[in-house]
């Protein structure tokens, strides 16, 4: 096994533990009205994520079906980063959860800036007939919004990841295949 594959198989378990309570934080984020805007829109970006019926890697996938949430959520952290590097001082799971993507990066290679490239675009989708901007701009649907994912997070069952270099070949392949060009 190698440096690389031994490092995901040991942190990937553990994303998907902490994933509902990140979730839990990012809502924090999203409710707070001192967070920049443009910060608040790739949160928003990606927790709608967590309700897309049609995601990168299906929801019931064993050992992966969850890991695509959890890649998400940290690229959508680093990008807000990235745009508001001063984001930090009032979320600090922002940097957390963003200094994760050199992880993602390397296992991902020349995949990692497709993937950077879509959850961009998450800050102007749509998931359950809510908008990223009605989340941002409409008190009643990001209250309904956030009730959604305190209630996703609490009913979240952390699935299974067999450490096995398969599993990250499989997660790779799904990846590259479903990612837009």
């Amino acid at each position: 096994m190698t440096e690389l594959q031994t490092r995901c198989l040991d942190n990937f378990p553990e994303w998907l533990r902490s994933l509902a309570a990140d979730a839990g934080e990012l809502a924090k984020v999203l409710a707070s009205t001192s967070v920049p805007e443009g910060v608040r829109r790739h949160v928003a970006g990606a927790l709608n994520y967590l309700f897309k019926s049609l995601d990168l890697i299906p929801d019931g996938i064993e050992d992966l079906g969850f890991l695509d949430d959890a890649f998400v959520i940290r690229v959508a952290a680093a990008l807000a980063l990235h745009d508001a590097p001063h984001a930090k001082d009032d979320a600090p799971v922002l940097a957390r959860l963003g200094a994760d993507t050199k992880l993602i990066a390397e296992l991902l290679g020349k995949d990692y800036a497709r993937l950077e490239t879509y959850v961009k675009t998450l800050t102007r989708g749509t998931a359950r007939g809510r908008t990223v901007d009605e989340i941002l701009h409409d008190e009643h649907v990001r209250a309904a919004f956030l009730h959604e994912v305190t209630g996703w997070a609490s009913s979240y069952e952390t699935p299974t990841f067999t450490r096995d270099p398969k599993n990250l070949v499989k997660l790779q392949s799904f990846l590259s295949a479903k990612l837009p060009a």
